[in-house]
């Protein structure tokens, strides 16, 4: 049995999750993002006082290590990383966009393209199977209504996040549809579990968020 503490505060909202493995014990979300500071800590200690658990029983600790909001990762990771070397216990880090597609895989589509809103028509974004496998690795680019084509024409694929909604105001495939997907810490605590069981570690001395530091590059990609 193990306690995993997991934090998300990659895009809009803040979230932490503590999970027993995979057993999910408790959520807490904060909708304000220029809060995540100062509402982590104090958080993650309500959460541990409603489950009767104290610091020093968390076995592991996960964070999501984006992309996403600059401010946001840093906000977790530093956390994450704080509270790991305090109690000597193993960082797990996971993909943002993995985290993202985990919440939206029970539906009927054939790929999965969660997508995070950058400026203008810029966005991140990667595509998954149902089961999660990466079928195209994660990326930025600038949306037009051509992205995607040579997916589209195979596949009903579902996009999602706050970066969907510039490329519904675009996209005329019909294979192309869109759902609202709130996707909070409780979407890792599988996917940590995983990394715990199989000891896949993130370095604590030079783990850092993944920013997409080419978010902003102004090459047109399609799909």
């Amino acid at each position: 049995m193990s306690f995993i503490l997991n934090i998300d505060t990659a895009v809009q909202t803040a979230s932490i999750c503590l999970a027993e493995d995979d057993k999910v014990l408790g959520v807490k979300v904060n909708p304000f993002q220029k809060d995540h500071a100062a509402w982590l800590h104090i958080a993650i200690k309500e959460l541990l006082q409603e489950q009767k658990l104290i610091l020093d029983q968390i076995n592991a600790i996960a964070v999501s290590e984006g992309p996403g909001s600059y401010t946001g990762l840093r906000v977790g990771m530093a956390t994450a990383k704080g509270l790991c070397y305090i109690l000597n216990i193993p960082l797990i880090t996971i993909n943002t966009l993995k985290m993202m597609a985990f919440a939206a895989k029970n539906g009927s589509a054939d790929l999965l393209c969660p997508m995070i809103d950058a400026r203008r028509m810029e966005i991140f974004t990667s595509v998954f199977d149902p089961f999660l496998k990466e079928i195209v690795p994660a990326t930025n680019m600038i949306l037009e209504e051509s992205s995607f084509k040579d997916l589209l024409h195979q596949y009903r694929v579902n996009f999602f996040g706050n970066g969907s909604i510039k490329f519904q105001s675009i996209v005329k495939s019909p294979n192309a549809f869109f759902s609202t997907i709130d996707a909070t810490a409780e979407h890792m605590v599988q996917l940590s579990n995983l990394k715990l069981v199989s000891q896949q570690f993130a370095d604590l001395a030079y783990a850092e968020p993944f920013y997409g530091k080419d978010f902003h590059s102004t090459v047109k990609q399609s799909l």
